[in-house]
């Protein structure tokens, strides 16, 4: 796809055969910063067939998804991973739709470099739109080939066959199974861009709320995570951290660790430092004394919190201009009659995983496998392998659910660690267990970022001038080298991180969703992006959206008070996309807008956005209710409205939206990373509060526009920024007062009201 919106609302043969969209960034260092054609997957994986949808592009042959054996059971494969998202029984739906068997007849793999395609990292909300895609019409063909082949056989017009779990029927009675049928097919062969249509009203799996596969071994107590994994004769290990970046080892007692009781052993290269031993519990006891034994050298230093945002005006930085439009024509003489003009600031958050990082790793006769929650197997691999000076071929990256992930969290750096400490102990499996305080300590964080807006709009309530600036450190520190993996850093020959290289738009870096979708023919937007920081800072969910949605709908908010115009019909009156106006007016209507919020502290706050302006649709509105005595905020009622194109699992969908409208209110109201130059502050729960049960919102409704045979969009991030939004737009109606810094509702802050 080239261009920002070609493609997405085309019909269903669009959706069967080019609904690929094609949004590259670099990925390698020096490259410079990539444009929306440019032919390298938009999570970095390479081109092999452009004219292929979905991951059918960096993945073209059939073989590579589907295989049939001589038993006819299907395995069908994909790259991706199960993040606790429900993509994995999503998926299987797709190709059990299109293969036309029960669910149940298909082995489901997941991500493992020894044996699924390579679709790079799950992430961006992309999982349905590529490998949904690619499942949908791979599937798809495959099924044809066989009817096909069993046409030629029977020779009888393949248009009278047909197929039921696995077996393929003639009207005369015959049938024959898949693998049968297999024969005469050769699956090591490109998909076509052509794929056999399937109308939405035939889908009986499409569409549905299937049971999810991996929940069942959650809920009862079983091996669900990486966690949970025990292998014979495994060794147990813990990493003993430095005090913070930048310092050095410079000494440790390590015969007083190993002749601790048990069997203990240090490793120890250059300032990395671990601890393994047969016990766990050994293990724990090790790492605190090798904590209490280290000595460090003073490292670098940290900044004033306070200060921050204004550091980053400051800090080695490299400016992208994002977009720079001028009105073709003169706009009215009243185009600034209402004008607005703000800072806005959001703090570090962290994921804050419920369970800290883990990893198993073997080192087995001249072969590494690592079992892993990273979202990217593959270039998990390719930088494990540089780390450990290991060819490609000899390290395997399997993927085992983690509890806790939504970005960029320490799975990766518990990777290196396991697969560092495996090289030292050969033959044996290692399990390395991060602790909370180095999970907080050591996790990338995402970016504390400065938003200053100006813009105007008429007298009519229609948008005139629209300028951002915008300041922020990395949303993408995805491992591109073996300097990405941290203890890379720490080893006696050090690796030097890539440098530092923004994801282009539409997709965007800290720029995502800075570009409002609104109809504005005027704007200037800026980024600065900041290369030397802090913090290492990479992505979570939905990155820069959070704070740019967050500031175009406080804009919004703004303007239309100015203009005396009610906010939902001054959305209305500057958006012309059908699908956004649609969700829009469903929230409006279900919310019964502009109906007031009763009594003091009460308020009401609407927002609205299209994820990356090129995927979900959704609007939000939010009651809510202020304690000014106090500061708590109950957030009463949430109804919002999605469009992800063609929705496979409802459950599924409505899950991820009440997740994120979940997660995005704690980032919103509480979350930040506390810290001063002396330190991070946040190294455990009480140190960095996230939303607890009795804040949840007391009502929430999810509203489904499903559009069959459109593409699927993406559904885990679409909510982040609108919910954002909508509560700093509730508040404000609550208070009377613009909030401008995230988070909204820190101790004390009522005070300021």
């Amino acid at each position: 796809m080239k261009g920002r919106d070609a493609g997405i609302d085309q019909g269903r043969r669009a959706f069967l055969i080019n609904g690929a969209l094609v949004v590259g960034f670099a990925m390698v260092p020096g490259a410079g910063r990539a444009f929306a054609d440019t032919e390298v997957d938009t999570l970095g994986t390479q081109v092999l067939a452009p004219d292929l949808p979905g991951s059918l592009r960096t993945n073209p042959f059939l073989d590579a998804w589907i295989r049939i054996d001589e038993q006819n059971v299907i395995t069908v494969y994909t790259g991706k991973v199960e993040l606790g998202t429900g993509v994995k029984t999503a998926l299987l739906q797709v190709a059990a739709e299109r293969l036309e068997v029960a669910p149940h007849l298909i082995v489901f793999m997941t991500a493992d470099t020894a044996l699924t395609p390579n679709e790079g990292y799950t992430a961006g909300s992309h999982t349905m739109f590529d490998s949904g895609t690619a499942l949908f019409n791979a599937a798809a063909q495959v099924r044809q080939l066989l009817l096909e082949s069993a046409a030629r056989q029977w020779r009888t017009p393949v248009e009278q066959l047909g197929t039921q779990d696995a077996v393929i029927q003639c009207p005369y009675g015959q049938s024959m199974t898949y693998a049968q049928a297999l024969a005469g097919v050769e699956l090591h062969r490109y998909a076509s861009a052509q794929s056999p249509i399937m109308a939405p009203e035939r889908f009986t799996r499409i569409g549905q709320s299937l049971p999810r596969i991996d929940i069942p071994a959650k809920v009862s107590g079983g091996a669900s995570y990486v966690q949970d994994m025990r292998l014979p004769g495994m060794l147990h290990a813990r990493v003993i951290r430095p005090p913070r970046r930048g310092c050095q080892l410079e000494g440790i007692d390590q015969a007083a660790i190993e002749n601790m009781p048990g069997h203990v052993t240090l490793v120890r290269n250059g300032s990395y430092l671990a601890v393994v031993a047969e016990d766990e519990w050994q293990a724990i006891k090790a790492m605190r004394s090798g904590y209490e034994l280290a000595r460090w050298s003073q490292g670098d230093p940290l900044p004033d919190a306070a200060n921050i945002h204004q550091l980053l005006t400051q800090l080695p930085a490299k400016r992208y201009p994002v977009r720079n439009t001028v009105a073709s024509s003169p706009g009215p003489a009243d185009s600034s009659a209402h004008s607005w003009k703000a800072t806005l600031t959001k703090q570090y958050l962290m994921h804050g995983s419920i369970g800290p990082s883990c990893s198993v790793a073997w080192f087995n006769e001249g072969t590494l496998t690592v079992w892993t929650h990273t979202q990217g197997v593959y270039p998990l691999r390719a930088g494990i392998a540089e780390l450990l000076g290991l060819p490609l071929e000899k390290v395997r990256c399997v993927h085992v659910e983690g509890s806790g992930c939504y970005g960029h969290n320490g799975a990766d750096d518990a990777a290196a660690d396991a697969a560092l400490i495996a090289m030292a102990v050969p033959g044996k499996p290692v399990r390395v267990q991060w602790m909370r305080e180095q999970e907080h300590l050591w996790e990338p964080y995402s970016s504390a970022m400065r938003v200053e807006l100006d813009v105007t709009a008429n007298a009519a309530g229609h948008l005139g001038r629209w300028n951002t600036e915008l300041w922020t450190t990395p949303h993408n520190e995805r491992i591109v080298n073996a300097g990405r993996l941290l203890p890379a850093w720490l080893l006696a020959q050090p690796i030097a991180p890539a440098p530092s290289i923004p994801i282009a738009q539409p997709e965007g870096d800290g720029d995502r969703n800075v570009i409002p979708l609104y109809d504005i023919a005027d704007s200037r937007i800026n980024m600065t992006f900041v290369t030397q920081m802090p913090f290492r800072t990479s992505a979570m969910r939905s990155l820069g959206a959070h704070v740019n949605v967050f500031g175009i709908e406080s804009a919004m908010d703004e303007l239309a008070a100015q203009a005396g115009i009610d906010p939902v019909e001054f959305r209305l009156r500057n958006i012309s996309d059908p699908r956004a106006r649609s969700v829009i007016e469903q929230v409006a209507k279900a919310f019964g807008w502009p109906a007031r919020a009763g009594g003091p502290g009460s308020g009401i706050g609407f927002a609205f956005a299209r994820y990356k302006n090129i995927m979900g649709y959704c609007a939000i509105a939010v009651q809510v209710h202020v304690q000014r005595q106090t500061g708590e905020v109950v957030i009463d009622r949430v109804v919002t409205a999605v469009d992800v194109g063609q929705v496979v699992s409802p459950d599924g969908l409505r899950n991820q939206v009440e997740g994120g409208i979940i997660q995005s209110a704690s980032w919103t109201l509480y979350e930040q990373v506390d810290y001063d130059p002396a330190g991070v502050r946040s190294y455990d729960w009480s140190g960095y509060p996230i939303l607890r049960f009795p804040a949840l919102p007391l009502d929430v409704e999810v509203h489904v526009l499903d559009q069959p045979g459109q593409p699927f969009l993406g559904a885990a991030e679409i909510v982040q920024g609108p919910m954002a939004a909508a509560l700093g737009n509730a508040l404000s109606n609550a208070t009377g007062k613009r909030l401008l810094s995230l988070p909204l509702a820190r101790s004390g802050w009522h005070r300021s009201l």
